[in-house]
């Protein structure tokens, strides 16, 4: 039976947990029928604490581990919340209110052309407040779970189309193409851009990657 070294094509089912003084809280879950999947040593950005865990298992094994913050996502960091002008998020001669909200998940381009997501922490007469730090930040996260499959992975599998996710901090220079839309064009592919947001209604792909 294969396991999980650089380059096998693994499927996870896993919940992410939120560990604090209050006990663990849930706040996604990889089933079964829809795993999470990639290419063991092929993924950009993946946590080595993460895989480092799942490094020699095979298909069957469960896992079960917690990461301190300095192992997952870091502590947070104020200098990845930016004041960023209105004029940013103006879209065909107004400010696009219905994508841009207090609460709301919006990708931006850094300087460099990089897709960044942040969550908009406030919007006044002129400024627009974006916390580009990773959701889970600062947190203590588990992950408990079981290996569904390990297999040696395809060309296709270990060449996907380019990842649009990514770090960043405050230097941003507008909007995605296309505007401030909901990750148009990083959909459907694990981490790209996608975090687990508090609320589980992400699609947690990047809640083992660094943001």
């Amino acid at each position: 039976m294969e396991t999980i070294v650089s380059g096998k094509y693994v499927e996870l089912a896993y919940k992410i947990f939120i560990v604090d003084k209050e006990g663990d809280t849930m706040i996604f879950e990889f089933k079964e029928d829809k795993p999470d999947h990639f290419v063991f040593g092929n993924e950009p950005g993946m946590l080595e604490s993460f895989t480092s865990h799942l490094e020699g298992l095979k298909a069957g094994d469960e896992f079960d581990f917690i990461l301190s913050p300095i192992e997952a996502f870091g502590e947070r960091d104020p200098n990845m919340v930016a004041v960023l002008d209105k004029s940013l998020f103006i879209i065909d001669g107004e400010f696009d209110s219905e994508r841009v909200y207090e609460g709301a998940f919006v990708p931006m381009m850094t300087a460099e052309g990089m897709r960044i997501e942040g969550i908009v922490k406030e919007i006044t007469s002129d400024k627009v407040t974006v916390d580009f730090n990773h959701q889970l930040a600062g947190e203590t996260v588990k992950y408990t779970g079981k290996v569904l499959n390990v297999r040696e992975a395809t060309d296709e599998e270990k060449n996907p189309p380019h990842h649009c996710g990514g770090c960043g901090g405050g230097d941003c220079g507008g909007c995605g193409e296309g505007g401030c839309d909901n990750k148009e064009g990083c959909e459907g592919h694990h981490g790209d851009g996608d975090c687990c947001h508090k609320d589980g209604n992400k699609d947690g792909g990047c809640c083992h990657k660094a943001k």
